[in-house]
């Protein structure tokens, strides 16, 4: 089995290699322009600024100072870059999601994979885990001043956004591959399908971060331990998508044509978005945290302020606001199940597949941190 083979794998192929080629030879020629001006000010920079907490990080000629105020920023020489994203980086980010994307449906087709939604089944842990991942990051970060991080420079780099997407897909895709490996070696007995052991592998994954964050709640004093939180918004979560289940199937059921169960658990996992959000943020206290989460992303705000205008006050005292925002997420997930018909399956099903993956990634991913963030205090 050679690659690439076909015409698109080489153009695929072409384009990456001279993509890493005008960096890594444009960094090695023209360091100050590629890789100080480039590289390192909107892709490596903020990554190590935010893995040292600092408020910036100036870089001079190969020589990186860490700096800790707005004004020391400013006059800073050399390159600098701020934690966090910016209109080029994203870009950046977009296009290499685009392009891994493509790589991922040529190594399906390899592999002989992906072409149902048992896949989408398999890959479920690996969602919680990269959720969980993201808590020991958010823990990481809560270490009280004097206290060295329980994970140090250069490990926590590699959880530190946006890398740790890179890193979670790398897990992934390894452990996508060992366990093609496995069934069809018959390396374990019983084990005839890869999606036994890729679930296995996800599920471990996850088990052993949960685990890692409940021993830094029963060891330290900054990371704290809310179980009811967890429970009442998978209870939540379940319950709200029991009820949009026997509401579509009841009086629309071609929402659920092209998914069947699967987009069960498409809209249970951005249900768990949607009441990690309203249980964090109006319900955080009333279940044993310190105060109420504070929303952070600018959709979430704008919704529940507007939720905020309209509810009259003695009402928000009993449902709160930020119910408007589950709603709307559990609205815009079945209007999303509702779009993946047979004629896609059809027409190109791992791409339909993968598709599915990444609808149900962006809201469990995120719904997962919540709620792991809320019940570990972090």
């Amino acid at each position: 089995m050679t690659f690439p083979e076909t015409d698109a794998e080489k153009t695929w192929a072409g384009a990456v290699g001279a993509a890493l080629l005008a960096l890594v030879g444009g960094s090695l020629l023209f360091p100050r322009t590629v890789y100080a001006g480039f590289v390192w000010q909107y892709f490596w920079g903020p990554v190590y600024a935010d893995a040292h907490s600092a408020y910036c990080a100036a870089y001079r000629g190969g020589t990186i100072e860490l700096l800790q105020s707005a004004a020391a920023c400013r006059g800073a020489a050399g390159v600098v870059a701020y934690p966090g994203y910016t209109a080029v980086s994203e870009v950046g980010y977009a296009l290499t999601l685009i392009v891994a994307v493509t790589g991922i449906v040529f190594l399906l087709r390899r592999l002989d994979v992906g072409d149902s939604l048992s896949m989408l089944y398999a890959l479920f842990p690996f969602m919680l885990f990269g959720g969980a991942l993201r808590v020991v990051e958010d823990a990481n970060d809560t270490v009280p001043a004097g206290v060295d991080p329980f994970v140090q420079y250069p490990l926590n780099a590699l959880i530190i956004s946006p890398l740790i997407y890179f890193t979670v897909f790398a897990i992934t895709l390894v452990s996508l591959v060992a366990s093609v490996f496995v069934a069809r070696r018959d390396l374990v007995s019983g084990v005839d399908s890869y999606e036994r052991p890729l679930f296995a592998a996800g599920s471990a994954a996850l088990l052993l971060t949960v685990g890692y964050l409940s021993y830094l709640s029963a060891t330290t004093t900054y990371v704290e331990f809310h179980p009811l939180i967890t429970v009442v918004s998978l209870v939540g979560a379940t319950l709200a998508t029991g009820i949009v289940w026997w509401l579509t199937t009841r009086y629309t059921p071609e929402v659920h044509l092209g998914t069947e169960k699967g987009g069960a658990l498409i809209i249970w996992g951005h249900a768990v978005d949607g009441v990690s959000n309203y249980v964090g943020i109006d319900w955080a206290a009333e279940l044993g945290l310190r105060a109420d989460l504070v929303p952070k992303h600018p959709v979430n705000r704008a919704v529940i302020g507007f939720a905020r205008d309209v509810t009259p006050m003695w009402l928000q005292h009993y449902i709160g606001v930020s119910w408007s925002f589950m709603l709307l997420k559990l609205v815009a997930a079945t209007f999303v199940v509702w779009l993946f018909n047979d004629e896609m399956f059809e027409e190109n099903p791992r791409y339909t597949v993968l598709l599915l993956v990444a609808v149900l990634a962006v809201g469990l991913g995120p719904g997962t941190r919540d709620m792991l963030r809320a019940t570990f205090g972090v």
